[in-house]
This record gives C-alpha cells, structure tokens and sequence, in this order.
C-alpha cells in the first residue's frame, strides 16, 4: 500500500483551517478527508463544556483587550490524544487526510510526527497578524472575542513547520 498524504494545517482560530482544507480538496489530484477538531470537541457531552475535566474558556485580559483561555482537562486531553491516534488509524488504511487542528506549542505536532512516521507528513502554518484574525473573530459571530488574542503567541510556539503561508490576504485558493 502506498504512503498516506497526511496534511496538517495549524492556526489560530479564525485563519482559515477549514476553508484552507476545503480548497485543497478541491484542487488534489488525489481525494484528501478533511478531518476537523472542531467535530471531535463536539463529540464531547454538554456537561463537559465549561468543566474542567472538559474545555473551559476562561475570560481575561491582555494588553488591555479581552482575550479568552483555553483550559483543558483530563476528558478533552484523553479526546484530542483519541483524535491524533483516529487520523494515524485513517492514514494506516490508505486515505490521504487534511486536518484542522488548534495546536497549542509543539507537544501535539510532535505527537502527529511520531505517530505518522510511516506516512508522507506535512505540518504546515497559516499565518496571520493579530489585528486581521481579531477582525475575522468578530466578522465571524461564532468566536468567543478574545480567543484568538489569547491563541496567538501559544500555537505556533516551538512548532517546526515543512511550510508556513500568510493566510493574510485573500482566499485559500489565492495562498
């Protein structure tokens, strides 16, 4: 069996993951799945949410300006870790996956590498300024205002991308 593509795209809330993932499978000569966190937190029960065994988004201030963080705990880390092993069982069985994924420090990019050795692995970046992803959060309307403050200097840190694009200007196809 030939090596999975497994694609991994990083960010910060609000820079375009899913649009970028929904491009690619458009111009792939090859189908990629497109694998979202977003769809393993939702798999989460509703008392999880707001508890810190879950996910918690705790609200606070930096720099003057609202930002909210990301506190995990034992169930939503047991969930994300399911979700690593999940996309190494997907690529184990021949698919070619693009994934959105929030991943905050090098821990979780480490991980993917680890357990993709035996698949083609790419860990890419979508970039973008503070001022265009706050603006995105709001133009959005399904962001808590602040989360993407508190994720900017967090998720990419200690990270080591095979290729970074500044999801700046435009469309993903445009990138």
């Amino acid at each position: 069996m030939a090596r999975s593509q497994v694609i991994i795209l990083n960010g910060v809330g609000s820079v375009g993951k899913s649009s970028t993932a929904r491009a690619l499978q458009e111009i792939a000569a090859e189908p990629f799945l497109h694998v979202a966190m977003d769809s393993f937190l939702e798999m989460l029960p509703a008392a999880m949410m707001g508890h810190p065994d879950g996910l918690v988004f705790e609200p606070g201030d930096e720099d003057g300006h609202p930002a909210i963080a990301i506190r995990t705990g034992p169930v939503l880390d047991r969930a994300m870790q399911g979700m690593r092993h999940a996309i190494a069982a997907m690529a184990g069985q021949g698919n070619n996956l693009v994934v959105d994924e929030v991943m905050l420090g090098q821990g979780e990019a480490l991980a993917y590498r680890e357990l993709l050795l035996a698949h083609d692995l790419r860990i890419v970046g979508l970039l973008a300024p503070l001022d265009v992803l706050e603006r995105r959060e709001r133009e959005r309307g399904d962001r808590e205002i602040g989360l993407a403050r508190w994720q900017f200097e967090r998720v990419h840190q200690g990270v080591v991308y095979d290729l970074e694009i500044d999801a700046t200007a435009g469309t993903p196809e445009r990138n």
